[in-house]
């Protein structure tokens, strides 16, 4: 069976206007090299677990003991195995603590361009919350408290986060830069 890409747009739910990104990736990948795909897409630090869940599958990293029974290793599971029709949608869960629920949809599956290269992302918008903000309402908050700098928790929250922290950001070259790494290096933990 030939290798195919499948065009993903990957949106982050709750949050408002969305952060999305669309990324282009080979389906003989698995949901493991997927999930660090997503990773340096969105922005996240892989510092916490995930969960793939695809029609009647989850899929996650079961090598600890810790998932859920009837789980399938990520690290085993081909995206050609599940992902075979335009426009299907799966979820992607990150951080079983702030739970960052994203949805993917699959909006298209194309040949393989033999002058791309493979991982890349095509296009996105805002940048990714930063980790351990207690989910989408500490995201909210932290967008309100840094959009006045002189609120009383401005310069807290500044110090915390260790930089500037601009909701609107996203470069699309940085992400391909990174993305380029995995490309080289064949390291699906880059982080």
């Amino acid at each position: 069976m030939p290798t195919n890409i499948l065009q993903l747009e990957i949106t982050l739910k709750r949050i408002k206007p969305p952060i999305w990104r669309m990324i282009e990736v080979k389906d003989d990948i698995t949901f493991y090299e997927l999930h660090h795909v997503i990773q340096i897409a969105m922005g996240w630090w892989n510092a916490h677990l995930f969960e793939f869940r695809v029609g009647g599958y989850k899929i996650g990293i079961t090598e600890d003991g810790m998932a859920p029974e009837g789980t399938l290793e990520s690290k085993e599971v081909k995206l050609s195995r599940l992902l075979d029709a335009e426009k299907m949608k799966f979820e992607y869960l990150y951080d079983f603590g702030d739970n960052w629920e994203h949805e993917i949809s699959v909006e298209k599956i194309t040949p393989v361009n033999k002058n791309k290269t493979y991982p890349a992302c095509i296009g996105g918008k805002r940048n990714c919350p930063p980790e351990d903000i207690m989910g989408f309402p500490g995201y909210n908050n932290l967008v309100e408290i840094m959009k006045d700098k002189n609120h009383p928790e401005y310069l807290g929250m500044l110090e915390w986060l260790g930089e500037e922290y601009d909701p609107e950001y996203f470069d699309l070259k940085e992400t391909n830069g990174e993305l380029q790494f995995i490309i080289k290096t064949k390291n699906w933990n880059p982080n």
